[in-house]
C-alpha cells in the first residue's frame, strides 16, 4: 500500500514521465529531452550541466553545416504579461482569403474553470497552445504569377544623395550595412507593427521547451499588404523543404522569382546596393544586368547534400532545409517571416532564446536581433539568429552586400546591434548567410 501511495504521488508531481516519453520518441529521433530541472533559469553561469565534450565556441559559431565541397563549415513600450497555458483550445477552418488552419484558446473555459476551483487547484496542461488565426491576403499573390507585362508594381525610388554612397562608405563595409538601416522604410516598428513574446533563456545544448507560448503575440495585417512582404511570401511554397530533393521550378514560379526581384528593385535599400556594387565594379552598372544578376544569384539551383539542384542561396537562407543524412536537423531558415508563417500553421515550436554572449543584455519584446532555438516539422534546430521586423529588401542588400564585398566574418553595425554577419560560399554563390550577435 505505500508503494501505491507513491507511485501515485510521483505521477501526480510528474516524477518518471519523461523516460515513458523519451522511450516513444526515442523511435523517431534520439535526442533527448532536458526536464525543466535541467534547463538554465537564472543560472546561466552555471556551466557543470555541460555535456561531455561540450565545446561553447563550436555551438557559437556553427549554425549550420554543408555538404558544399566540404563536409562542415567548422567556424562556424514594456512587455505585456504572457498569455496563460492551456489545454483548452477551439477549431477554426480555413480563412476565406485561403488563411492557415489553427486553434483558437477557449479562453472563457479556462476563466470557468478557475472560478469553480476543480480537482483541488489541480489544472490540465497539454501542449503549447498554436497562434490565434491571422489573415494573410493571399488572393493577390495568384497574381505574381502572371506574365511581366501584366505585373503592377509600386513606384520607383526618386534618386539623388540618399542612395549614393559616400566615400566613407565606399572604404567602410560597415558603414555601408549600417546605411540599409536607414534607407529600409519598411523596416517594421516593435510594439506599433508586431509583437514578440521571448520566453525563457537556455544555452544551445539544452534542449527543453522554455517558451510557454509562441515567439509572436501579434502581427498587423497591414504587413502582408506591402508588395515587398506579399511577393517575399508568395514565394516560400515553392520548395521541398528535404535538403537532398531536386527542385523543380515552373514557369510560373520564375515569374514570382521576376516579379519579387522588380519589386525591391524598386526600393532605396537595392539601388544603394546597387550603386555602391556598380562603383566597386562588381556588377553592371546597367540596371537591368543588375537585376539578372541578382536573380542568378539568389533563385538559381546548386547542389547540396549531395545531389545537383536541389537548393538555392533563397532556399536555405530564408526558407530553411532539413537535412536527411545521419539525424535529422534544421539548417538555414533564418528569416522571421517565414518564422511568422510557419508558427501560425503550428509547424514551428519555439523553445526559447539562446543567452546572448554580453551579460545583462537580455532580450525582450523590443529587441530586433534575436537567437533563439526551435522545432521545424518536428525537427530540431538548436541555434538560429534572425533579424526581426526587417523588410525582405533590407536582407537581400545586406547579404549580397557582405557576398561580393566581405568574407567570411563581417563584424558590421546595423542600428543599435553590433552584428557579425557570417558569409559562406560555394564558389560563386551563396552557400549560407546569416546575423550573429557579437
Amino acid at each position: 500500500m505505500e508503494g501505491l501511495i507513491k507511485g501515485l504521488i510521483d505521477v501526480a508531481l510528474g516524477h518518471g514521465d519523461n523516460k515513458e516519453e523519451d522511450s516513444a520518441a526515442g523511435d523517431r529521433d534520439q535526442r533527448s529531452r532536458s526536464t525543466w530541472s535541467e534547463v538554465v533559469s537564472g543560472e546561466q553561469d552555471n556551466d557543470s550541466d555541460r555535456p561531455h565534450g561540450y565545446n561553447q565556441s563550436h555551438w557559437n559559431n556553427r549554425q549550420e553545416e554543408s555538404n558544399l565541397g566540404r563536409q562542415e563549415w567548422g567556424n562556424v513600450s514594456s512587455e505585456p504579461p504572457r498569455r496563460p497555458q492551456t489545454s483548452t483550445h477551439e477549431r477554426y477552418e480555413n480563412n476565406e482569403d485561403g488563411g492557415p488552419i489553427g486553434y483558437k484558446q477557449n479562453y472563457s473555459s479556462r476563466k470557468e474553470e478557475g472560478k469553480e476551483g476543480n480537482n483541488d487547484g489541480w489544472e490540465t496542461v497539454g501542449k503549447k497552445p498554436p497562434r490565434q488565426s491571422h489573415k494573410v491576403q493571399k488572393d493577390r499573390w495568384q497574381g505574381y504569377k502572371q506574365p511581366a507585362s501584366e505585373q503592377q508594381y509600386s513606384d520607383e525610388v526618386e534618386g539623388g544623395a540618399s542612395i549614393e554612397p559616400s566615400e566613407d562608405e565606399l572604404a567602410d563595409l560597415s558603414q555601408a550595412c549600417n546605411r540599409f538601416w536607414e534607407l529600409d522604410s519598411n523596416h517594421l516598428v516593435p510594439g506599433k507593427d508586431y509583437e514578440i513574446d521571448c520566453g525563457e533563456g537556455k544555452k544551445v545544448y539544452h534542449k527543453g521547451d522554455l517558451a510557454e507560448g509562441n515567439l509572436f503575440t501579434w502581427l498587423s495585417e497591414d504587413v502582408f499588404r506591402r508588395p515587398t512582404f506579399s511577393r517575399f511570401c508568395s514565394l516560400l511554397d515553392n520548395y521541398n523543404p528535404n535538403e537532398g530533393s531536386r527542385e523543380v521550378i515552373t514557369s510560373e514560379e520564375k515569374q514570382e522569382q521576376a516579379a519579387f526581384i522588380e519589386e525591391i528593385s524598386r526600393t532605396a535599400p537595392i539601388k544603394y546596393l546597387h550603386r555602391y556594387l556598380s562603383r566597386k565594379g562588381m556588377v553592371s552598372e546597367n540596371y537591368q544586368e543588375f537585376k539578372r544578376t541578382l536573380t542568378a544569384l539568389w533563385f538559381d539551383l546548386y547542389g547540396r547534400g549531395g545531389t545537383s539542384g536541389c537548393s538555392s542561396a533563397f532556399e536555405h537562407v530564408f526558407v530553411g532545409e532539413i537535412k536527411q543524412r545521419g539525424e535529422e536537423e534544421v539548417s538555414g531558415f533564418h528569416n522571421w517571416i517565414q518564422f511568422y508563417l510557419e508558427e501560425a500553421k503550428g509547424t514551428v515550436n519555439y523553445q526559447g532564446y539562446i543567452f546572448p554572449r554580453r551579460r545583462g543584455e537580455i532580450p525582450d519584446s523590443e529587441t530586433q536581433l534575436l537567437t533563439i532555438q526551435f522545432e521545424w516539422n518536428g525537427v530540431l534546430k538548436a541555434v538560429s539568429s534572425t533579424l526581426v521586423g526587417v523588410s525582405p529588401e533590407f536582407e537581400v542588400a545586406l547579404y549580397t552586400l557582405c557576398f561580393y564585398m566581405g568574407g567570411e566574418d563581417n563584424h558590421i553595425q546595423l542600428g543599435p546591434y553590433p552584428v557579425n554577419i557570417k558569409c559562406y560560399r560555394f564558389g560563386d554563390r551563396i552557400g549560407s548567410v546569416f546575423p550573429m550577435g557579437e
